[in-house]
């Protein structure tokens, strides 16, 4: 006796067609794959179906990590010249107006009673505070009685003297009263 062939798909004949119905092929591949697989080495080619763009990375790309934008050691390089250009405003600002910076011509105030330490400063003749005119500026340094002699040489109508040393520039001052 024999037994008919099974009328049902064939569980062992994967991807053919029932006995008797013509085989048909797909005349394309099925979207998104390859008709062939890669072959070796050769490398693929951009823009073919199925494949990613030669160069492209199979997963997304690593955002940059966000910079600091300042550090520790920045922050205290900044105020250190910050200071440091503050300081050497102030010393070219405060020492415009020192007695090492009188010519002649120019008027004077006296900012202390102390004979010994008069703190001399210039200042403009249209101000208030002018007290002295620079007669002579005479560098060196001199004893009391050497700058007097200095002065008188310099300038015959001078009334004070004054001398500067000790802080690189030794000078003397041939000073008389402003008149207003």
């Amino acid at each position: 006796m024999t037994t008919p062939p099974p009328q049902g798909p064939n569980p062992y004949a994967q991807g053919q067609q029932p006995y008797g119905q013509p085989q048909q092929q797909a005349p394309y591949p099925p979207q998104g794959q390859a008709p062939y697989p890669p072959q070796g080495d050769y490398p693929q080619q951009p823009g073919q179906p199925g494949f990613p763009p030669q160069g492209a990375a199979p997963f997304a790309p690593v955002p940059p990590q966000p910079r600091r934008r300042f550090s520790p050691k920045l922050i205290r390089l900044a105020i250190i010249i910050v200071i440091g250009i503050g300081a050497a405003i102030y010393g070219a600002i405060s020492s415009q107006n020192d007695p090492d910076t009188a010519k002649v011509g120019d008027c004077m105030h006296r900012g202390s009673t102390s004979d010994t330490k008069p703190d001399l400063e210039v200042v403009k003749c249209s101000d208030a505070k002018a007290q002295y005119t620079v007669l002579a500026k005479i560098s060196g340094n001199y004893s009391a009685s050497e700058a007097d002699a200095k002065c008188s040489a310099a300038a015959k109508d001078f009334q004070y003297s004054y001398t500067q040393s000790g802080d690189g520039s030794d000078f003397l001052l041939c000073l008389k009263d402003y008149k207003k």
